[in-house]
Protein backbone atom coordinates (compact mmCIF):
# COMPACT_ATOMS: atom_id res chain seq x y z
CA UNK A 1 0.00 0.00 0.00
CA UNK A 2 0.99 3.78 -1.14
CA UNK A 3 3.02 5.50 2.20
CA UNK A 4 1.01 8.35 3.63
CA UNK A 5 1.38 11.71 1.41
CA UNK A 6 2.77 9.45 -1.81
CA UNK A 7 0.41 9.31 -5.19
CA UNK A 8 -2.06 5.83 -5.21
CA UNK A 9 -0.73 3.58 -6.76
CA UNK A 10 -3.14 2.31 -9.50
CA UNK A 11 -2.95 -1.56 -11.40
CA UNK A 12 -3.80 -2.14 -14.45
CA UNK A 13 -4.49 -5.80 -14.91
CA UNK A 14 -4.58 -6.49 -18.89
CA UNK A 15 -4.14 -9.93 -20.79
CA UNK A 16 -2.56 -7.80 -23.54
CA UNK A 17 -0.64 -5.09 -23.73
CA UNK A 18 2.24 -3.38 -25.18
CA UNK A 19 3.93 -3.47 -27.88
CA UNK A 20 0.71 -5.52 -29.20
CA UNK A 21 -1.49 -2.99 -30.50
CA UNK A 22 -5.57 -3.52 -30.86
CA UNK A 23 -8.39 -1.83 -29.09
CA UNK A 24 -8.24 -2.88 -25.30
CA UNK A 25 -4.36 -2.05 -25.62
CA UNK A 26 -5.37 1.43 -26.69
CA UNK A 27 -7.91 2.33 -24.45
CA UNK A 28 -5.50 0.72 -21.13
CA UNK A 29 -2.24 2.74 -22.93
CA UNK A 30 -4.19 6.31 -23.01
CA UNK A 31 -5.77 5.47 -19.75
CA UNK A 32 -2.32 5.25 -17.91
CA UNK A 33 -0.78 7.92 -19.89
CA UNK A 34 -3.83 9.84 -18.24
CA UNK A 35 -3.56 9.48 -14.90
CA UNK A 36 0.19 10.81 -13.48
CA UNK A 37 -1.32 14.18 -14.42
CA UNK A 38 -4.36 13.25 -12.17
CA UNK A 39 -2.64 12.42 -9.38
CA UNK A 40 -2.26 8.94 -9.53
CA UNK A 41 0.88 6.01 -10.22
CA UNK A 42 0.17 3.64 -12.78
CA UNK A 43 1.77 -0.06 -13.69
CA UNK A 44 0.13 -2.81 -16.17
CA UNK A 45 0.48 -6.30 -15.23
CA UNK A 46 -0.24 -8.74 -18.46
CA UNK A 47 1.00 -12.05 -19.81
CA UNK A 48 4.72 -12.22 -20.93
CA UNK A 49 4.22 -13.63 -24.38
CA UNK A 50 1.58 -11.83 -27.56
CA UNK A 51 -0.77 -14.25 -28.64
CA UNK A 52 -0.92 -12.74 -32.09
CA UNK A 53 3.34 -13.14 -32.39
CA UNK A 54 3.98 -16.70 -30.59
CA UNK A 55 7.35 -16.55 -32.08
CA UNK A 56 8.45 -13.91 -30.52
CA UNK A 57 8.84 -16.08 -27.45
CA UNK A 58 9.24 -14.45 -24.13
CA UNK A 59 8.93 -11.01 -23.51
CA UNK A 60 10.86 -9.09 -21.17
CA UNK A 61 9.51 -9.55 -16.75
CA UNK A 62 9.41 -5.87 -16.68
CA UNK A 63 9.93 -2.94 -19.30
CA UNK A 64 8.89 0.75 -19.56
CA UNK A 65 7.18 1.61 -22.76
CA UNK A 66 5.90 5.23 -23.61
CA UNK A 67 6.19 5.76 -19.87
CA UNK A 68 4.51 3.09 -18.79
CA UNK A 69 6.20 0.71 -16.11
CA UNK A 70 4.78 -3.02 -17.36
CA UNK A 71 4.98 -6.22 -15.21
CA UNK A 72 5.16 -9.34 -17.73
CA UNK A 73 3.97 -13.05 -16.47
CA UNK A 74 3.74 -16.80 -17.23
CA UNK A 75 0.37 -17.70 -18.52
CA UNK A 76 -0.98 -21.18 -20.10
CA UNK A 77 -4.00 -22.55 -21.30
CA UNK A 78 -5.88 -20.26 -24.52
CA UNK A 79 -5.64 -16.55 -24.99
CA UNK A 80 -9.12 -16.59 -24.54
CA UNK A 81 -8.63 -17.26 -20.92
CA UNK A 82 -4.77 -17.20 -20.52
CA UNK A 83 -4.47 -18.74 -16.72
CA UNK A 84 -1.41 -16.42 -15.04
CA UNK A 85 -1.32 -17.38 -11.17
CA UNK A 86 1.34 -15.17 -10.81
CA UNK A 87 -0.70 -12.12 -10.55
CA UNK A 88 -1.30 -12.26 -6.88
CA UNK A 89 2.60 -11.87 -6.48
CA UNK A 90 1.89 -8.27 -8.03
CA UNK A 91 -0.44 -6.71 -6.04
CA UNK A 92 1.18 -6.11 -2.45
CA UNK A 93 1.76 -2.57 -3.35
CA UNK A 94 -1.23 -1.72 -4.87
CA UNK A 95 -4.32 0.79 -3.77
CA UNK A 96 -6.63 -0.46 -6.16
CA UNK A 97 -6.42 -2.89 -8.82
CA UNK A 98 -8.52 -2.11 -12.10
CA UNK A 99 -9.20 -5.48 -14.27
CA UNK A 100 -9.54 -5.27 -17.96
CA UNK A 101 -11.89 -7.53 -19.46
CA UNK A 102 -13.89 -10.71 -18.50
CA UNK A 103 -11.10 -13.53 -18.47
CA UNK A 104 -9.38 -15.35 -15.74
CA UNK A 105 -7.99 -11.96 -14.29
CA UNK A 106 -11.25 -11.17 -13.45
CA UNK A 107 -12.16 -14.14 -12.17
CA UNK A 108 -9.55 -15.27 -10.13
CA UNK A 109 -8.78 -11.65 -8.33
CA UNK A 110 -12.56 -11.34 -7.08
CA UNK A 111 -12.23 -15.39 -5.64
CA UNK A 112 -8.74 -14.51 -4.42
CA UNK A 113 -9.68 -11.27 -2.98
CA UNK A 114 -9.88 -12.49 0.48
CA UNK A 115 -6.02 -13.23 -0.12
CA UNK A 116 -4.75 -9.86 -1.29
CA UNK A 117 -7.66 -7.66 -0.31
CA UNK A 118 -7.47 -5.32 -2.52
CA UNK A 119 -10.08 -3.19 -4.01
CA UNK A 120 -11.27 -3.62 -7.28
CA UNK A 121 -12.72 -1.82 -10.66
CA UNK A 122 -13.57 -3.59 -14.03
CA UNK A 123 -14.40 -2.27 -16.97
CA UNK A 124 -16.26 -5.33 -19.32
CA UNK A 125 -14.95 -4.59 -22.72
CA UNK A 126 -17.30 -6.52 -24.40
CA UNK A 127 -17.25 -9.26 -22.18
CA UNK A 128 -16.89 -12.42 -23.97
CA UNK A 129 -19.65 -12.59 -26.53
CA UNK A 130 -17.39 -11.36 -29.12
CA UNK A 131 -18.90 -14.36 -31.31
CA UNK A 132 -21.95 -16.46 -31.32
CA UNK A 133 -19.55 -19.74 -30.79
CA UNK A 134 -20.74 -21.84 -27.89
CA UNK A 135 -23.57 -19.21 -26.78
CA UNK A 136 -25.48 -21.77 -24.49
CA UNK A 137 -22.11 -22.44 -22.64
CA UNK A 138 -21.30 -18.67 -22.53
CA UNK A 139 -24.72 -17.51 -21.37
CA UNK A 140 -24.58 -20.44 -18.91
CA UNK A 141 -20.52 -19.28 -17.61
CA UNK A 142 -22.22 -15.51 -17.49
CA UNK A 143 -25.44 -16.16 -15.51
CA UNK A 144 -23.10 -18.25 -12.40
CA UNK A 145 -19.09 -17.68 -12.80
CA UNK A 146 -19.02 -14.24 -13.86
CA UNK A 147 -22.02 -13.32 -11.76
CA UNK A 148 -19.99 -14.66 -8.38
CA UNK A 149 -17.16 -12.68 -9.83
CA UNK A 150 -18.84 -9.32 -10.05
CA UNK A 151 -19.19 -9.59 -6.21
CA UNK A 152 -15.50 -8.53 -5.91
CA UNK A 153 -15.66 -5.44 -7.70
CA UNK A 154 -16.65 -2.06 -6.00
CA UNK A 155 -17.51 -1.02 -9.30
CA UNK A 156 -18.39 -2.22 -12.92
CA UNK A 157 -18.13 -0.66 -15.93
CA UNK A 158 -19.28 -0.94 -19.14
CA UNK A 159 -17.58 0.94 -22.01
CA UNK A 160 -20.90 1.02 -24.37
CA UNK A 161 -24.74 1.03 -23.94
CA UNK A 162 -25.01 -2.14 -25.01
CA UNK A 163 -22.37 -4.15 -22.33
CA UNK A 164 -24.51 -1.37 -19.60
CA UNK A 165 -27.97 -3.77 -20.69
CA UNK A 166 -25.42 -6.96 -20.73
CA UNK A 167 -24.29 -6.67 -17.03
CA UNK A 168 -26.76 -4.98 -15.15
CA UNK A 169 -29.03 -8.58 -14.62
CA UNK A 170 -25.65 -9.45 -12.56
CA UNK A 171 -24.25 -6.53 -11.09
CA UNK A 172 -27.14 -3.84 -10.73
CA UNK A 173 -26.12 -0.43 -9.21
CA UNK A 174 -22.96 -1.30 -9.57
CA UNK A 175 -22.61 -1.04 -13.27
CA UNK A 176 -21.75 2.62 -14.37
CA UNK A 177 -21.49 3.83 -18.37
CA UNK A 178 -17.89 5.32 -19.30
CA UNK A 179 -17.34 4.90 -22.62
CA UNK A 180 -14.07 4.21 -24.10
CA UNK A 181 -12.05 7.12 -24.78
CA UNK A 182 -10.77 8.15 -28.30
CA UNK A 183 -6.89 8.72 -29.14
CA UNK A 184 -8.74 11.00 -32.09
CA UNK A 185 -5.28 12.25 -32.95
CA UNK A 186 -3.71 9.56 -34.06
CA UNK A 187 -5.38 9.50 -37.12
CA UNK A 188 -6.72 12.74 -37.36
CA UNK A 189 -7.67 13.94 -40.55
CA UNK A 190 -6.09 11.80 -42.43
CA UNK A 191 -8.95 10.23 -45.07
CA UNK A 192 -8.04 11.22 -48.63
CA UNK A 193 -9.09 14.77 -50.10
CA UNK A 194 -10.99 13.89 -52.70
CA UNK A 195 -13.45 10.81 -52.86
CA UNK A 196 -12.29 7.64 -54.09
CA UNK A 197 -13.69 3.98 -54.21
CA UNK A 198 -11.06 2.35 -51.95
CA UNK A 199 -12.33 0.86 -48.37
CA UNK A 200 -10.59 0.13 -45.21
CA UNK A 201 -11.09 -1.87 -42.21
CA UNK A 202 -8.69 -1.55 -38.86
CA UNK A 203 -8.87 -4.90 -36.55
CA UNK A 204 -7.61 -7.92 -35.40
CA UNK A 205 -8.05 -10.45 -38.02
CA UNK A 206 -10.46 -12.53 -35.90
CA UNK A 207 -13.71 -14.28 -36.82
CA UNK A 208 -16.19 -11.80 -35.37
CA UNK A 209 -14.97 -9.47 -37.97
CA UNK A 210 -16.14 -11.55 -40.60
CA UNK A 211 -13.73 -10.41 -42.52
CA UNK A 212 -13.66 -12.83 -45.39
CA UNK A 213 -17.91 -10.92 -45.49
CA UNK A 214 -15.76 -7.98 -46.65
CA UNK A 215 -13.59 -9.87 -49.39
CA UNK A 216 -17.04 -11.11 -50.78
CA UNK A 217 -18.24 -7.22 -50.79
CA UNK A 218 -15.41 -6.28 -52.87
CA UNK A 219 -15.96 -8.88 -55.51
CA UNK A 220 -19.21 -7.75 -55.63
CA UNK A 221 -18.28 -4.16 -55.95
CA UNK A 222 -15.91 -4.80 -58.37
CA UNK A 223 -18.26 -6.50 -60.39
CA UNK A 224 -20.14 -3.02 -60.50
CA UNK A 225 -17.05 -0.86 -60.97
CA UNK A 226 -13.77 -2.12 -61.50
CA UNK A 227 -12.51 1.11 -59.04
CA UNK A 228 -13.23 -0.77 -55.98
CA UNK A 229 -10.39 -1.67 -53.61
CA UNK A 230 -9.93 -3.09 -49.69
CA UNK A 231 -7.48 -2.28 -47.05
CA UNK A 232 -7.24 -4.84 -44.50
CA UNK A 233 -5.07 -3.63 -41.49
CA UNK A 234 -4.71 -5.67 -38.29
CA UNK A 235 -2.91 -8.40 -36.66
CA UNK A 236 -3.36 -12.01 -37.15
CA UNK A 237 -5.59 -13.62 -34.63
CA UNK A 238 -7.90 -16.63 -35.43
CA UNK A 239 -7.20 -15.56 -38.88
CA UNK A 240 -4.37 -15.67 -40.72
CA UNK A 241 -3.04 -13.39 -43.71
CA UNK A 242 -2.40 -16.96 -45.97
CA UNK A 243 -6.41 -17.57 -45.08
CA UNK A 244 -6.94 -14.09 -45.96
CA UNK A 245 -5.15 -14.03 -49.01
CA UNK A 246 -6.65 -17.65 -50.11
CA UNK A 247 -10.28 -15.96 -49.65
CA UNK A 248 -9.24 -13.29 -51.86
CA UNK A 249 -7.88 -15.47 -54.51
CA UNK A 250 -11.26 -17.83 -54.26
CA UNK A 251 -13.08 -14.53 -54.92
CA UNK A 252 -11.13 -13.10 -57.58
CA UNK A 253 -9.85 -10.26 -56.50
CA UNK A 254 -6.41 -10.82 -55.07
CA UNK A 255 -4.97 -7.77 -56.46
CA UNK A 256 -7.70 -5.69 -55.36
CA UNK A 257 -7.39 -7.03 -51.66
CA UNK A 258 -4.48 -6.09 -49.85
CA UNK A 259 -3.26 -7.03 -46.35
CA UNK A 260 -1.59 -4.79 -43.95
CA UNK A 261 0.23 -6.94 -41.00
CA UNK A 262 1.19 -4.88 -37.73
CA UNK A 263 1.52 -1.26 -38.95
CA UNK A 264 2.69 1.29 -36.82
CA UNK A 265 0.16 4.23 -36.22
CA UNK A 266 2.31 6.46 -38.76
CA UNK A 267 2.12 3.55 -41.50
CA UNK A 268 -1.71 3.18 -41.25
CA UNK A 269 -2.12 7.06 -41.83
CA UNK A 270 -0.58 6.74 -45.19
CA UNK A 271 -2.74 3.85 -46.29
CA UNK A 272 -6.07 6.04 -44.75
CA UNK A 273 -4.80 8.75 -46.92
CA UNK A 274 -6.07 6.59 -49.86
CA UNK A 275 -9.47 5.66 -49.13
CA UNK A 276 -12.28 7.41 -48.34
CA UNK A 277 -14.72 4.72 -46.81
CA UNK A 278 -14.13 2.75 -43.43
CA UNK A 279 -16.04 -0.59 -43.15
CA UNK A 280 -16.70 -2.99 -40.72
CA UNK A 281 -19.18 -6.20 -40.98
CA UNK A 282 -18.14 -7.23 -37.11
CA UNK A 283 -21.04 -9.15 -35.83
CA UNK A 284 -19.83 -7.85 -32.21
CA UNK A 285 -18.39 -5.03 -30.51
CA UNK A 286 -17.80 -3.75 -27.03
CA UNK A 287 -17.93 -0.29 -28.18
CA UNK A 288 -16.99 0.84 -31.96
CA UNK A 289 -13.76 2.62 -31.05
CA UNK A 290 -12.06 1.86 -34.47
CA UNK A 291 -15.10 3.55 -36.17
CA UNK A 292 -14.80 6.69 -34.12
CA UNK A 293 -11.26 6.69 -35.12
CA UNK A 294 -12.19 6.24 -38.42
CA UNK A 295 -14.76 9.20 -38.42
CA UNK A 296 -11.45 10.52 -36.79
CA UNK A 297 -9.69 10.62 -39.62
CA UNK A 298 -12.64 12.18 -42.09
CA UNK A 299 -13.33 8.48 -43.32
CA UNK A 300 -17.54 8.09 -43.86
CA UNK A 301 -18.11 4.48 -42.09
CA UNK A 302 -20.43 1.89 -43.41
CA UNK A 303 -21.20 -0.70 -40.41
CA UNK A 304 -22.80 -4.14 -39.50
CA UNK A 305 -25.93 -3.27 -37.74
CA UNK A 306 -24.19 -4.76 -34.12
CA UNK A 307 -26.05 -3.38 -31.04
CA UNK A 308 -22.51 -1.13 -30.56
CA UNK A 309 -22.47 0.24 -34.10
CA UNK A 310 -26.16 0.87 -33.91
CA UNK A 311 -26.08 2.60 -30.86
CA UNK A 312 -23.24 5.10 -32.37
CA UNK A 313 -25.30 5.62 -35.68
CA UNK A 314 -28.43 6.76 -33.62
CA UNK A 315 -25.96 9.43 -32.24
CA UNK A 316 -24.36 10.28 -35.17
CA UNK A 317 -26.55 10.46 -38.46
CA UNK A 318 -23.81 10.78 -41.09
CA UNK A 319 -22.97 6.70 -40.32
CA UNK A 320 -24.40 3.97 -42.69
CA UNK A 321 -25.70 0.30 -41.14
CA UNK A 322 -26.18 -2.57 -43.10
CA UNK A 323 -26.81 -6.21 -42.68
CA UNK A 324 -23.02 -7.24 -44.27
CA UNK A 325 -24.76 -11.07 -44.58
CA UNK A 326 -26.90 -9.49 -47.41
CA UNK A 327 -24.05 -8.79 -50.05
CA UNK A 328 -26.26 -6.66 -52.78
CA UNK A 329 -27.40 -4.91 -50.28
CA UNK A 330 -24.75 -3.97 -48.35
CA UNK A 331 -22.76 -3.09 -52.03
CA UNK A 332 -25.99 -0.90 -52.33
CA UNK A 333 -25.07 0.86 -49.25
CA UNK A 334 -21.60 1.81 -50.36
CA UNK A 335 -22.12 3.18 -53.52
CA UNK A 336 -25.03 5.22 -51.87
CA UNK A 337 -21.97 6.24 -49.54
CA UNK A 338 -19.69 7.36 -52.31
CA UNK A 339 -22.26 9.36 -53.69
CA UNK A 340 -22.89 11.15 -50.50
CA UNK A 341 -19.27 11.95 -50.69
CA UNK A 342 -19.21 12.81 -54.33
CA UNK A 343 -22.05 15.96 -53.62
CA UNK A 344 -20.65 17.08 -50.12
CA UNK A 345 -17.72 15.60 -49.29
CA UNK A 346 -16.17 18.43 -47.50
CA UNK A 347 -19.33 19.39 -44.95
CA UNK A 348 -19.62 15.34 -44.75
CA UNK A 349 -15.76 15.05 -43.75
CA UNK A 350 -15.73 18.14 -41.19
CA UNK A 351 -19.42 16.89 -39.69
CA UNK A 352 -17.58 13.46 -38.59
CA UNK A 353 -13.96 14.75 -37.48
CA UNK A 354 -16.28 16.85 -35.32
CA UNK A 355 -18.24 14.47 -33.86
CA UNK A 356 -15.37 11.80 -33.27
CA UNK A 357 -13.90 14.92 -30.86
CA UNK A 358 -16.65 14.71 -28.79
CA UNK A 359 -15.04 10.67 -27.43
CA UNK A 360 -11.32 12.31 -26.40
CA UNK A 361 -9.52 11.09 -24.01
CA UNK A 362 -9.82 13.58 -21.06
CA UNK A 363 -12.81 13.52 -20.09
CA UNK A 364 -12.79 9.88 -19.76
CA UNK A 365 -9.71 9.62 -17.81
CA UNK A 366 -11.71 12.31 -15.73
CA UNK A 367 -14.65 9.92 -14.94
CA UNK A 368 -12.14 7.07 -14.68
CA UNK A 369 -9.95 9.62 -12.12
CA UNK A 370 -13.74 9.95 -10.16
CA UNK A 371 -14.34 6.09 -9.81
CA UNK A 372 -10.89 5.68 -8.11
CA UNK A 373 -11.27 8.40 -5.98
CA UNK A 374 -15.13 7.02 -4.69
CA UNK A 375 -13.88 3.64 -4.24
CA UNK A 376 -10.51 4.48 -2.43
CA UNK A 377 -12.48 7.01 0.04
CA UNK A 378 -10.37 10.42 -1.40
CA UNK A 379 -11.32 14.22 -2.06
CA UNK A 380 -12.21 15.03 -5.13
CA UNK A 381 -9.19 16.49 -6.88
CA UNK A 382 -8.95 19.27 -9.32
CA UNK A 383 -8.55 18.89 -13.42
CA UNK A 384 -5.64 18.73 -15.08
CA UNK A 385 -4.15 21.70 -16.41
CA UNK A 386 -6.20 22.65 -19.91
CA UNK A 387 -2.49 22.35 -21.41
CA UNK A 388 -2.74 18.64 -20.94
CA UNK A 389 -3.48 16.84 -24.07
CA UNK A 390 -4.77 13.48 -23.22
CA UNK A 391 -5.77 12.54 -26.63
CA UNK A 392 -1.67 13.09 -27.88
CA UNK A 393 -0.73 9.92 -29.64
CA UNK A 394 1.74 7.77 -28.02
CA UNK A 395 5.26 8.21 -28.33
Amino acid sequence: MTPHGEKPLIVQVVRQFLPNRGGLEDVVANLCHSLPERGFRVRVVTCDSLFSEPERGRLPHQETIDGIEIVRIPWRGSPRYPVAPAIFRHLRDADLVHVHAIDFFFDALSWGRFLHRRPMVATTHGGFFHTKSFSALKKTWFNTITRGSAQGYAEIIGCSEADMRTFEPIAGSRVRLIENGVDIAKFEDAASRVPTRRLVTIGRFSANKRLPLLIELTAALKARHPDWSLDIIGVPSDLTVDMLQAEARRQGVETAVTLHKGLTNPEIRTRLAEASLFVSASDYEGFGLVAVEAMSAGLLPVLNANAAFTDLAGRHTELSLSDFADISATADALEAAYARLETRGDALRADLMSAARAYGWNAVADRYCDVYRSVLGLAAAPRPALSFDATAPAR
